[in-house]
């Protein structure tokens, strides 16, 4: 089944960043962080082409320098998600669309393909993310490590910043389960298309995360476990720590 849909892995890159404006084009280890999040997520297996989609003509001369393929989308979205609707609504032969987080130069292919296989084995499957399992309190106590329940069948139950599940009785840590929430996402074409059509939803908006827009209107979301451990670049100290870790 995997030839019979075309799966386009598409980075939402702006230049414009509160707090690290021209964040794609920074420099790790001499390369551009949006070649590298390109060139690793062109080594996925199960991807057919890889797509930036950016506002800003120096991201898509960078783009361009490397030989990659870009698209222009408007400047007024408020989300990555909404840039990628922006994206398949304009090419009707993307079947299924990976959302790649244009901050994560080090993006393993084996996550990538990891989190598309749900939806290449089982066609009710209509979107799927990651998570890996949390080895430290720090960890799952952080607001910014998003946390992740899921159901008997490895769906989604809820996303929270708080540390969930609560557990009331057990107070070793190492008896405990909890799994963070990696922001990778793969959608199927409609799916992707009606979630960016919907309004922004309570809960989502509690948490300020979009993926509880799908739970709220009934979308359930695959959650595949793995070891890949995400090293975004959020402000420019981080530079740094990615930079050993690329060395």
């Amino acid at each position: 089944m995997q030839d019979q849909l075309n799966v386009v892995a598409i980075i939402p890159a702006r230049y414009a960043s509160t707090r690290f404006p021209g964040k794609p084009l920074v420099k790790i280890g001499g390369i551009t962080m949006i070649e590298h999040v390109y060139k690793r997520a062109a080594q996925s297996s199960l991807v057919s082409r890889v797509l930036v989609a950016t506002d800003d003509q120096r991201i898509a001369s960078a783009v361009e320098s490397f030989g990659g393929n870009y698209v222009f989308t408007r400047p007024d979205h408020q989300s990555g998600t909404d840039r990628l609707a922006e994206v398949v609504a304009q090419s009707p032969d993307i079947d299924v669309a990976v959302n790649v987080q244009g901050d994560e130069p080090l993006i393993d292919p084996a996550a990538i393909d990891a989190a598309i296989k749900p939806l290449i084995l089982d066609t009710s499957i209509e979107m799927s993310t990651l998570a890996r399992p949390l080895a430290t309190p720090f960890e799952a106590e952080r607001p910014e490590q998003v946390k992740v329940v899921t159901d008997s069948q490895g769906f989604a139950l809820y996303f929270s910043r708080s540390a969930i599940p609560f557990y009331r009785d057990n107070r070793d840590f190492a008896k405990r389960l909890y799994l963070g929430h990696i922001g990778l996402y793969v959608y199927r074409r409609q799916c992707l298309l009606s979630l960016a059509a919907l309004k922004p939803t309570q809960l989502e908006q509690a948490e300020s995360l979009e993926q509880l827009r799908a739970l709220e209107n009934g979308v359930r979301i695959r959650v595949v476990v793995c070891n890949y451990r995400s090293l975004a670049i959020d402000v420019p100290e981080d530079v740094p720590a990615v930079e050993a870790a690329l060395s």
